[in-house]
């Protein structure tokens, strides 16, 4: 039997655009079973709510823990506390209530705003401490970065094995594309489309395009999660991304031509640039438990410009 038929797993977040596809491959591989906690029935900011999830399934091996209020540098300024409070809370009660339960592994994801603002390139985990991480996404980064401690805490004390794993940026069918919350790629396809739409000759844009981002297909990153529960069991955070780095001005032009657009792309400077730099280190993944990101990013934002005329656009 392979690791995954052994398995009965708790994934939060498991309905949002991430967890969508890791439930859709941890199915693929013939997981045991599956526990997708709903908020309107699991609010996991509640502790008795979470302690009732596990009461309800007593027979987790792991948690996967995907559930998140986060958004783009615009979302990020407006709920500095609401960022900093559910994220940290959340994975708080679940880590401890996991730990109650003795439930054999908990898989944390982090996010690459708990890097410094100004890390070296690439970004290597060993940098996290380095210094204090970009002040517009600050509260949820550093609250992130206290859930690796926890974890990190209660595997010295209490022998949890729990792992934590830092994402990149993510795209791909299914993701956000509201305009209060959208990260850089689907903010700009929706205002790209909305431009044509409108027969506007320009799009306006955050910053002035000159900071760099890296980009990790959605489904890639599915599988490297997969991956490190199967696989890895260390302490240390680990970077999962495509080691692929491209400014936000060369990525809006790739995605004009892609949508053939042919309007002018202004920068409004007076909004914040976030992070100057985004780059991080693959090794530990690829040597560590074998993640290789493998989509091309052209055919990845096809794939999402695609979907998002298919699903988003209202005719």
């Amino acid at each position: 039997m392979s690791f995954w038929h052994t398995q009965h797993v708790i994934v939060t977040g498991g309905s949002g655009f991430l967890g969508r596809h890791l439930v859709a491959y941890l199915q693929a591989q013939g997981v045991g079973s599956l526990f997708i906690p709903r908020k309107a029935d699991y609010d996991l900011r509640q502790e008795p709510a979470v302690a009732r999830l596990f009461a309800d399934y007593p027979q987790a091996t792991m948690v996967i823990h995907l559930a998140a209020t986060v958004g783009g540098i615009g979302a990020n300024r407006e709920h500095p506390g609401l960022f900093f409070y559910d994220n940290i809370i959340m994975g708080t009660h679940l880590l401890e209530h996991a730990r109650r339960n003795r439930v054999a592994k908990f898989v944390g994801l982090g996010t690459i705003c708990e890097y410094p603002k100004f890390t070296p390139v690439p970004f290597k985990e060993e940098d996290l401490w380095a210094g204090y991480p970009e002040e517009t996404n600050a509260p949820y980064g550093v609250a992130k970065k206290a859930l690796m401690v926890m974890g990190q805490a209660y595997r010295q004390e209490y022998g949890m094995n729990v792992i934590h794993l830092l994402p990149t940026n993510l795209y791909g069918p299914g993701d956000n594309f509201d305009p209060k919350s959208a990260h850089v790629i689907p903010d700009v396809i929706r205002k790209i489309h909305e431009a044509q739409q409108q027969g506007s000759p320009y799009v306006t844009l955050f910053g002035d395009g000159s900071p760099t981002r890296e980009f990790l297909y959605v489904k890639d990153a599915a599988r490297g999660i997969a991956l490190a529960a199967e696989r890895y069991d260390g302490a240390e955070p680990v970077n999962l991304g495509s080691g692929v780095e491209i400014s936000i001005k060369d990525l809006v032009e790739r995605i004009a031509t892609l949508m053939a657009y042919k309007g002018e792309i202004r920068w409004d400077t007076s909004k914040p640039n976030g992070q100057p730099r985004r780059r991080v280190d693959v090794t530990r993944a690829r040597e560590w438990f074998g993640f290789v990101a493998e989509t091309d990013f052209d055919t990845g934002l096809k794939e999402l410009i695609a979907w998002f005329k298919q699903n988003v656009v209202i005719a």
